[in-house]
């Protein structure tokens, strides 16, 4: 029988786990697969690993790795994808809003022969406009911006084949954005779309200083173009400084006008000094992100693993 794992991170969610790990539990039974659920605690505060060491000892099919510390989303779905044995797997978060009951499509369209199947939200339940422009804001830019096609509206949510998942184990890079290595691997993917629900409970780990660094570690991660409009936006503002420098000095000779105009020097001085910052700036976070890959450490560490005991 074919072998499926769900891999589901979990940050202080003990206020839903219960309720997703029954909704879950109803989902793999009715499946016609040697099923597991490998829980990823990434450094919870609360009382998270308490309720998984329940979990274990209720349900057989149920494993656990508690990393020793929070280590932030990416590197605990990594840690999850890392110690996965199985013919496919599947990634969802325990809040409730990607639907377990969603499973079984991604299940039917593997079977059709593809190798990653990702959800595709037609719609965002319970959150605000702003979030949801924002949100649609960003998947678009990365859309252009981005060397790989990344789908658009699709979180982490997805099943990916035993070779998908082998090929995403050779992505080693220290800043992850899974949605992107998701896409890069390549093979053959597809779309499932659903409608995403608001949180069944807890509160979101997600605020927007956090998806504001989610999104500049997408966008350094998969395009240069912020290094190129760096460079295009010196050029032009070169060019146009050199032209208007021209017609100062030309006013000045043929024409005896004196130069003046001293409100405008200084907004001169102040956009371009503010254009070589910002370029300092992209410059800089490119640069950080190769002194953290070449300072080669662990993407995480595990303080306790445990197994599934059903066989």
């Amino acid at each position: 029988m074919p072998r499926l794992t769900v891999v589901v991170p979990a940050h202080n969610e003990v206020a839903v786990l219960e309720a997703f790990h029954a909704r879950l539990g109803r989902v793999l039974a009715e499946l016609p697969l040697d099923s597991r659920v490998l829980y990823v605690d990434d450094g919870s505060t609360d009382a998270t690993w308490r309720l998984i060491e329940e979990l274990l000892a209720r349900d057989p099919r149920v494993g656990a790795i508690k990393l020793s510390r929070n280590f932030g989303k990416e590197a605990a779905l990594t840690a999850g994808l890392d110690h996965v044995d199985a013919d496919a797997v599947v990634v969802i978060d325990a809040d409730l809003q990607d639907p377990p009951e969603l499973i079984p499509s991604l299940v039917e369209r593997w079977h059709a022969g593809f190798d990653v199947v990702y959800a595709t939200r037609t719609a965002r339940a319970g959150e605000t406009g702003f979030k949801r422009l924002t949100a649609a804001l960003f998947y678009r830019g990365m859309e252009r911006l981005s060397d790989t096609p990344i789908p658009r509206d699709t979180g982490d949510f997805r099943l990916l084949s035993r070779r998908a998942l082998e090929a995403l184990r050779q992505l080693r890079e220290r800043q992850r954005f899974m949605k992107g290595l998701f896409a890069w691997i390549g093979y053959r993917q597809t779309a499932v779309h659903y409608l995403r629900e608001s949180r069944q409970a807890g509160t979101t780990k997600w605020n927007y200083w956090r998806l504001l660094q989610l999104a500049m570690e997408g966008v350094t991660s998969f395009s240069t173009a912020p290094l190129r409009l760096a460079t295009w936006v010196g050029l032009l503002s070169s060019l146009v400084a050199f032209l208007y420098g021209l017609w100062v000095f030309g006013k000045a000779a043929m024409l005896g006008d004196p130069v003046q105009g001293y409100p405008s020097l200084m907004v001169v001085i102040l956009f371009l000094g503010g254009v070589q910052l910002l370029a300092l700036g992209v410059i800089g976070e490119y640069l950080g992100r190769n002194y953290a890959e070449s300072k080669q450490r662990p993407l995480y560490f595990i303080e306790e693993q445990r197994s599934p005991r059903a066989k």
